[in-house]
C-alpha cells in the first residue's frame, strides 16, 4: 500500500492527515512491521512534536546520483513511534522528478504500508511522480472556493478526496466532488482535540478518535 496526501494550496491539513493516518496504519499493520511515513513537506517532524532531524535527508538522496544505491533509503529511517518509522526530508533543495520517480518506486516495493505527506504538489512540482505512481492519490482540501478552483488545475486527479469539514461553509461535498472529479473517501471535522494534539506534541501516541475514526476509508 502506498498513499500520497497531497494538497493544491497551503493550510488544508495535509500533514496533519498523512502523519495521523500514518499513525494508524502502524497500529493496524504492528505484527507485519508497522508503517512508513515519508516526508516531502518538512513539516511532519513538528507535527509529531521531534526536533527537526538533521541531514541526511530525502532531498539529498533525490540530488544524489543514480549510482547511490536503493537500500541508502533505509539508513535515513527515525524509528519515531510504535512501529511507526519517518523517512526526513533533510534540508536544502530536493531533487529532480526523475529521481522521485525512482523513490516512488522503491516505496512502492515496500512491504510496509506507506503513507507519503507531498505538501502542496503544483505542475512543475519534483513530487509530482509520487502523486502520480502512487497506489492511492489522496487530494486533501477544504470546501472553499479558492482551494477548489485551484483543484480544476492540479497537475493530476486523485483517485480520492479527504474533505477537510469546517461548519458553515456555503460549499458542501457535493460541490467537492463535482469540482475534483473523485470521490470524497474521508471527512475529517475541524476538532479542537486535534490541534490539542498538534500543539502538545502528542499525536503519534494519543491519535485523536475524530481522526482515527475518519480515516478508517481513506487508505
Amino acid at each position: 500500500m502506498f498513499v500520497t496526501c497531497w494538497s493544491v494550496k497551503g493550510g488544508a491539513g495535509t500533514t496533519v492527515v498523512a502523519a495521523a493516518l500514518a499513525t494508524s496504519l502502524a497500529r493496524h499493520h504492528a505484527a507485519s512491521g508497522g508503517a512508513l511515513l515519508v516526508d516531502l513537506a518538512g513539516d511532519v517532524p513538528a507535527v509529531l512534536g521531534l526536533p527537526d532531524p538533521r541531514d541526511p535527508g530525502l532531498t539529498g538522496w533525490t540530488r544524489a546520483s543514480a549510482e547511490v544505491a536503493g537500500d541508502a533509503l533505509a539508513r535515513l529511517e527515525l524509528s519515531v513511534g510504535s512501529h511507526l518509522a519517518l523517512l526526513p526530508r533533510g534540508t536544502g533543495a530536493p531533487g529532480p522528478a526523475a529521481r522521485h520517480s525512482v523513490l516512488a518506486g522503491l516505496l512502492a516495493a515496500d512491504a510496509r504500508p506507506v503513507v507519503v505527506d507531498a505538501g502542496v504538489v503544483g505542475h512543475d512540482s519534483p513530487h509530482l511522480p509520487l502523486v502520480a505512481e502512487a497506489s492511492r492519490s489522496l487530494l486533501v482540501t477544504r470546501a472553499c472556493y479558492l482551494g477548489l478552483r485551484r483543484a480544476l488545475d492540479a497537475p493530476v486527479r486523485p483517485s480520492g478526496v479527504v474533505l477537510v469539514a469546517e461548519p458553515g461553509r456555503s460549499l458542501g461535498l457535493d460541490d467537492v466532488e463535482h469540482v475534483v472529479g473523485a470521490p470524497v473517501v474521508a471527512q475529517v471535522p475541524v476538532d479542537p482535540a486535534v490541534a490539542r494534539a498538534v500543539d502538545a506534541g502528542i499525536l503519534v501516541r494519543r491519535l485523536p478518535r475524530t481522526l482515527h475514526r475518519s480515516l478508517r476509508r481513506a487508505a
